[in-house]
Parts: C-alpha cells; structure tokens; sequence
C-alpha cells in the first residue's frame, strides 16, 4: 500500500456520510447565537452567506468535504449546530463572541489534516469555525518576507512563492493540502527542517484573535504568548488568523532520489548505519527512511526499505557527499533527478516528474481512507535486533507503513526552550507508525482492529523509543496517549498527554493559558488548561 507522510493518500474510495443529528442543546441559546453574529462582524461583508446550520442543503457538504480521516468522519456521534465559514476576519472574531456569551463550544478547522478529527468533532454542542476561505499569501520579496492566513494551504503557499522567485522555499510540510493555520502552531516540519528548522522557526510574526475577539499580533500578544503558539498549538490560546514568515533560500537547481532494498537486499544493514549516518549529514542533505511490507504470495513476505534524499545543490555534489559519508547505500547518478525546489515539493507529495505546479493550487484532499497514526521520537539507535523485531511485526500486519525523519542540522542547534515546540536537540529521529484502510477492507467496521494494529506496533518498539516520557509529535494528534473529556480543567489528566507533547515546556503553555484564556473557552480534548491557582493559607 503506497504512502507519503501526512497521510496524502493515493487510495480512490466513494463514501456516503451519515452523520447523526447533534448533541442536545437548547434551540433559544442557539437562535440567540444566530442573531449575535451579524452585530458583532463587518458589514462590509455579510456574515450570512458565512452560515451553515443543518438546514442549509451545503452543510453536509461542507463538512465532509475538509474533514480527512474517515475512520473519524463516519464514526461521529454528532455534527455541529453550525458551521461558520468564514469570508472575513471580523466573521472569526464574531464566532468567538457569540460562541462564548452562548454556551458553545468553538472547534477551529483550516485543512481538516486533523489525525483524530478534534477540529470537527465533539461530544458537547459546537461550532465549526472554518478558516478554509481565509487564503491570501502577500509575499514582500524586498524583505524577503510574508504574510500567509490560516486558511491557506502547503501548496498553495509554494506556488505562490515559485510565481516570486526561484532561489526562495519554506520549510513546512510535503502535504500540499495542509492548512497553514494548525500546521504552523503545532511546528511543521518538513525536508528543509536540517537546514532551516521547523516552520515556526521562521515565524516572526501572527495575528491571532484571543477569547474577547480582540485581533492580537506579536507586541500586544506579547511575547510569552508568541512563543506558545509556536509549537503549543494555536487552538488552546486563541484562533490564528495569519502568520508573518521568512522566507528562506534554496539554490536554483535540487537533487532528490529513492534508492530502494528488501530484506534479502541486504536493508537491515542499510538501515542500522542509516541510524549512524543520517542525523549528522550536513544541512542540505535530508535522508528519510520509509518502510513498507510487501506480501508477495502466500509466505513470501519482505519489508521495502526507501532511502528517500533531498540535496540543496546539484547531483555531482551529493554523489561525491554519499561516496564519503554513506557509501554502503551505492547511489548512482542514475538515482538523482535534479530539479527546481518548487518541482521537488511536488515530488515529495507523490506527484510525478513533470507535473505542472499548478496542482499545488488544488485545496482539498479528495482520496481519503481510513487512518490511524502513533509517533515516536529515537534518541539512539534502534539495535539489529530491534529491527528484526520491527520487520516482523510489520510483516504481520501488511496494512501499515513507518518512517524515520532524522534530525540533526539545525534542528540540533535550537534550544528545547526557545519556542514551545519542545523535540530538539538528542533526537536522532522521529518516527511515524501509519496504518490505513479502505471500505473494501471493512471500512468503519473495521476500525477496532487497525486501531488494535496500530498500537502492536508502537508496544512493540517501546524498548527503543524514547522514555520519562515517551515522547509524542502533537501535530501527529493520539488521543491513545491520554486525553481530557471535551478539553475540561484537569490539569494532572493534562500532564499525561502534555508532557510527552511538549515535555518540559508544558508549565510555562499552561502559565500562558492562564494569562490569555483564564476561563479555558479555547479546549478540545487535547488542549492545554490553564496552569491551576495555587490554594491560599
């Protein structure tokens, strides 16, 4: 089964969606909520056309057609009161206001990359705040700079800077549908990240728009609110309406390649020095592992190990690099396709050479499967015995793939303090564990046993992965590893999951929340409450 990371699926299915009629409330709050919208939104641009109730014949639509995970999607147990789709700041700001003065609780969707669905789904009466239509990209090439809003995607922010320049790139996701609004506050990480880090490393600046409805950027935020929402996810502290980045350079002309190994081809080898090798590379070369069972008949089974290497420079200088560094892996000049970098962003999101990067304007996720995903961080090498122990497992399993991303670079260099996105220096690599199905494979039905699967498989390589605690990618949503009945205030519930998302940064996020959202109106189940009074004597 093919795979990229972020789930950018290449499986084509047909779904019907059901979903039952929503948590109970009380039609007065919720009358009263529709009224307040219009007095508190410019009237420049009517909110009316921004509002979805289960009456309107594109509600469904709409919220089937930006929520991902159909493992989620088909097993919801109740749908918003409303969807808000908003065509103006002030239609976001408005949601807030009536949201809180009504009793309901606000959910904050941009691309719907959501792994466990809590931007559209909860047990409580809510409402979506949908961000997707909120898309400018203003690109200042002068100062080499941008303005990007949340609604925007991946894609669409590549296009935008390939239509500026061509020695210009960010660092941020292969998924060219991927809203820029989660994405960026949970870090976004990319091919560039050992060059240039994280994409909240070159974030400078935010509009966010805080419980009052009030539009904050980086001075009246203030900087302890700056830097939790760079890495500590946006949607605990208030609703990002667009990020200020910088733009990094990249050299006219990449080199991308995939080498690939089975088992008999000598990949376990291959994938022990890989360990070794990869984090300490230098900077312009980002050497992903990705690993796939492959049953070819009956008992015949392997596992594909794909070397998958993206160079900033030309192809004669990665070959004379990997003949030093890795030359057990025998890369040819055969294997390298050189490139502009916008065409290699294209590539890793599984579109073939040539493709025009007009698809990167494509905004919505059309082929979607059913999904569960575990991360991992690997702070030493996973022994030989270790990956014989994965390969079975995988083997067993045939339905799930791996991989590794390594660090080192510039990820090696940046203090675990100095955003909230906490997994920096002493990881060799993050590891995403994916499994996936189809409705041909049982669909909903099936969910318990993938589920069951996935979890084998992460139990099975907790004597390698990190430990105190096993550390998670919270862009990588688990609710396996702990969550808080619809975002209430219990911080110690919240430590469980807290601090293996954002480990020693999870006091000063949850001192924040207490500063800016007092009350704990911005929660999910995942969401960080604010940091408990201490008791007076």
């Amino acid at each position: 089964m093919i795979a990229s990371s972020y789930i950018c699926f290449i499986v084509s299915i047909f779904v019907l969606l059901s979903i039952s009629s929503a948590a109970s409330y009380d039609p007065v709050d919720f009358d009263a909520f529709l009224q307040c919208l219009p007095k508190h939104s410019d009237h420049s641009v009517s909110i009316a056309g921004a509002i979805l109730t289960p009456n309107n014949a594109s509600f469904q639509s709409t919220y089937q057609l930006r929520a991902n995970n159909l493992r989620i999607l088909l097993s919801a147990t109740s749908r918003p009161v409303a969807i808000i789709t908003a065509l103006h700041p002030s239609h976001a700001q408005a949601a807030v206001i009536c949201a809180k003065r009504h009793g309901f609780q606000l959910r904050i969707r941009s691309g719907g990359h959501d792994y466990e669905g809590l931007s559209y789904i909860s047990d409580v009466p809510f409402v979506i705040l949908d961000m997707f239509n909120l898309k400018s990209i203003d690109i200042d090439m002068k100062t080499e700079t941008a303005w990007v809003q949340a609604g925007a995607t991946t894609g669409e922010l590549y296009y935008s800077i390939a239509q500026k320049s061509d020695v210009h790139g960010f660092p941020s996701g292969v998924c060219t549908t991927l809203g820029i609004g989660g994405h960026f506050s949970g870090g976004g990480y990319g091919f560039l990240m050992r060059k240039y880090g994280l994409s909240i490393d070159n974030v400078i600046d935010a509009q966010l728009i805080d419980t009052n409805g009030r539009i904050l950027d980086r001075k009246s935020m203030g900087e302890d609110v700056f830097w939790a929402i760079r890495g500590g996810g946006t949607t605990s502290f208030g609703i990002i309406l667009s990020w200020r980045i910088k733009l990094v350079r990249v050299p006219p002309r990449v080199t991308i390649f995939t080498v690939q190994r089975t088992l008999e081809q000598g990949a376990t080898e291959l994938a022990y020095r890989w360990q070794q090798v990869a984090p300490k590379l230098p900077k312009d070369l980002f050497i992903r592992l990705q690993l796939v069972p492959i049953n070819n008949g009956g008992n015949n089974k392997t596992v594909t190990v794909s070397f998958i290497g993206h160079f900033l420079g030309q192809a004669d200088g990665l070959l004379r690099l990997m003949n030093v560094r890795f030359p057990e892996l025998g890369l040819t000049r055969n294997d390298c396709s050189e490139m502009s970098w916008v065409e290699s962003a294209l590539n890793w999101a599984g579109f073939p050479n040539g493709t025009s990067i007009d698809v990167l304007l494509n905004r919505v996720q059309v082929d979607r499967v059913f999904y569960k995903t575990k991360s991992d961080y690997y702070k030493a090498v996973i022994p030989k015995q270790g990956l014989e122990t994965l390969w079975q497992v995988l083997m067993d399993i045939e339905d799930i793939f791996v991989q590794f991303n390594p660090y080192g670079g510039r990820m090696e260099e940046i203090s675990e303090s100095e955003t909230a996105f906490a997994h920096r220096r002493g990881n060799l690599f993050k590891a995403q564990y994916g499994i996936q199905w189809s409705e041909s494979d049982g669909g909903i039905n099936a969910t318990g046993r993938y589920v069951e699967m996935s979890r084998r498989l992460y139990n099975a390589m907790a004597p390698y992965a990190s430990s105190n605690p096993r550390e998670a990618f919270f862009n990588y949503r688990d609710l396996d590893i702990g969550s808080n009945e619809s975002g209430e205030t219990d911080f110690e519930v919240a430590k469980e999951y807290g601090a293996k998302y954002f480990m020693n940064n999870l006091m000063r996020l949850a001192s924040v929340k207490a500063k800016i959202d007092p009350e704990n109106f911005f929660k999910n189940e995942q969401s960080i409450p604010p940091l408990p009074t201490p008791p007076s004597h």
